[in-house]
């Protein structure tokens, strides 16, 4: 194991077109966040003072709670059943290896439907224990309100503790064996391996996770809203839609884009620049478990899987198959298209320019190219009907030149080419998401060594080739993490998909949506099992495939 410093880099030449290039493509998706950036210098004075004299307080101290219990949350599930997982054999290990990617399929905003409908006074929970003790009232015995913030904390862990299970999980089968086993030759238990070397190695890819379950946590609406917790995010939607003030709403999604920058460079700072690498010989040898600890390990990763995916599917199946009628209409499969489109185009074009992204930040990593980067990536921590609104409005100026511009020469009307389309609407996914695939890549990347750049320069190949033959077979797990990762939220993806979608063009995040919303859960679960359907397929074969490479 050797450390490197990030100031070691190969002189590849022609670094001046990478950099140019990662320039271009970060500039795109950087668009609509600085169109939401600029909104700071704008006069707001009086709204700003009524949201500080009454909810602004509340929306910080609701925010920075709901940070700390998820993200503590998502650290202790995710590193603790991806270390069970990947290095200890027990019943029924190799299944739960899949399994506990499932809750990644399943929106929270619905989790938190279900729940309530389980929890509730009325709910089939408290009406047991009434029926069990005698109780009869509220006052005769005390019950957590599900609706709290305690409660979206919980809804919130149990959706987003696969982000840092699936990259601390890449990190540990990538981990080289003769590590491990010069740890263990020099008198460390199998848990103090784990905490001395494993856990320092795999840190990069755990804190990565770790802020991206906390991006995705201050960028939720639909649980906080249905729980009745203010958060930014809730604060913008209201300031927006309820008070009509675009502008001040743009300026709180501006100071949460702010509160990100800040989260990313203490994560960075804790780093210190630092870079683990090591030369993987073969699989990591599992330890054994047997009796009571095999018990305790199968408690530690069912309890998650089965409150984050089996509950709330169960009731859902159970409201589905008792309204087989209303199953489906004849848009069903349409929706299903659409949104299996949708996912997988994103996934794809993302990956892509994640892998260009980090590449270009291993050969030139200055100010300029890494703020550059840093900029595009940060949309994941603006809510999707934000983002929407900073694609269509960069897209609708550009269409109005285009169709001023042929109508001068030619008079020719083009119309909107690109507003309200497919183009759009996975532009606006790549915003919102490009961090959660960069996260994944940049991660995977900077476990390799930069020995081998230099190797591949010294036997004649350019930076493309050694980044198309040598560093993306090396991280292949990191590569499918990433595309997971996108193609999942953007089966979720709900506000974004409402503004931006073109006309008659919905997804199963739609219809879910506007059924739960009116409270027709029972309707709502066929769609709403749909997703976790479609989801779930790629998720089992793509996490089998990394486990392979």
């Amino acid at each position: 194991m050797s450390l490197q410093n990030l100031n070691r880099r190969p002189s590849f030449p022609g670094l001046n077109g990478w950099v140019l290039l990662v320039g271009a493509i970060a500039l795109l998706p950087a668009t609509p966040i600085l169109f939401v950036l600029s909104s700071l210098f704008a006069p707001t004075r009086e709204v700003w003072a009524h949201l500080v004299a009454t909810v602004l307080g509340r929306y910080v101290l609701n925010s920075v709670g709901l940070m700390l219990g998820v993200g503590l949350g998502v650290s202790l599930i995710g590193v603790s059943t991806a270390w069970l997982v990947t290095c200890c054999q027990f019943k029924g290990s190799r299944w739960l290896e899949w399994g506990l990617l499932l809750p990644l399929a399943a929106p929270a905003y619905l989790l938190a439907y279900v729940y309530t409908e389980l929890l509730e006074f009325y709910g089939p929970v408290q009406g047991f224990l009434r029926s069990l003790f005698g109780w009869e009232r509220v006052s005769d015995y005390w019950f957590p309100d599900i609706r709290s913030l305690g409660g979206a904390v919980l809804m919130l862990t149990l959706v987003l503790y696969p982000y840092v299970y699936l990259l601390a999980r890449t990190a540990f089968l990538e981990q080289s064996t003769c590590t491990l086993e010069a740890s263990r030759s020099l008198g460390c238990t199998p848990w103090q391996s784990f905490y001395r070397v494993a856990l320092p190695l795999a840190r990069p890819a755990i804190a990565a996770g770790v802020a991206l379950a906390l991006m995705e946590t201050l960028s939720d609406f639909g649980t906080v809203e249905f729980f009745g917790v203010d958060t930014f995010t809730t604060g913008i939607y209201r300031t927006w839609f309820g008070m009509g003030e675009r502008l001040a709403a743009s300026q709180l999604a501006a100071v949460l884009l702010l509160f990100i920058t800040g989260l990313i460079l203490v994560e960075r700072w804790f780093r210190r620049q630092a870079r683990y690498h090591h030369t993987r010989s073969q699989t990591p040898p599992k330890h054994q478990l047997r009796s009571w600890r095999a018990a305790i390990a199968q408690l530690v990763c069912l309890l998650p899987l089965t409150l984050g995916f089996f509950v709330p599917a169960g009731v859902l199946l159970h409201m589905t198959l008792n309204n087989l009628g209303q199953l489906t209409d004849d848009r069903f499969w349409s929706f299903a298209r659409n949104s299996f489109t949708l996912a997988a185009l994103t996934a794809i074009v993302g990956v892509a320019i994640a892998l260009i992204l980090a590449y270009g930040i291993r050969l030139q990593p200055t100010v300029g190219t890494v703020l550059a980067v840093r900029i595009a990536s940060i949309g994941y921590a603006v809510p999707g009907s934000v983002i929407a609104v900073g694609v269509l409005v960069p897209m609708g100026r550009l269409d109005n030149a285009i169709d001023a511009t042929l109508r001068n020469t030619i008079g020719i009307s083009t119309g909107l080419l690109l507003s309200g389309t497919i183009i759009a609407l996975v532009f606006a996914y790549l915003v919102r998401f490009l961090a959660i695939a960069l996260g994944s890549v940049e991660s995977s990347l900077g476990r390799v060594k930069p020995s081998l750049d230099d190797a591949a320069r010294s036997l004649g190949h350019t930076p493309s080739s050694t980044l198309l033959k040598i560093h993306a077979p090396l991280i292949r797990g990191g590569l499918l993490t990433a595309a997971i990762l996108v193609f999942v939220d953007v089966m979720k993806e709900l506000p974004a998909t409402l503004i931006v979608r073109p006309f008659n063009f919905d997804t199963l995040a739609v219809r879910v949506y506007h059924l739960a919303a009116d409270e027709r859960l029972a309707e709502a679960a066929a769609p709403a099992l749909a997703i976790v359907a479609v989801g779930v397929i790629p998720v089992i074969l793509l996490s089998r495939q990394m486990a392979r490479s």
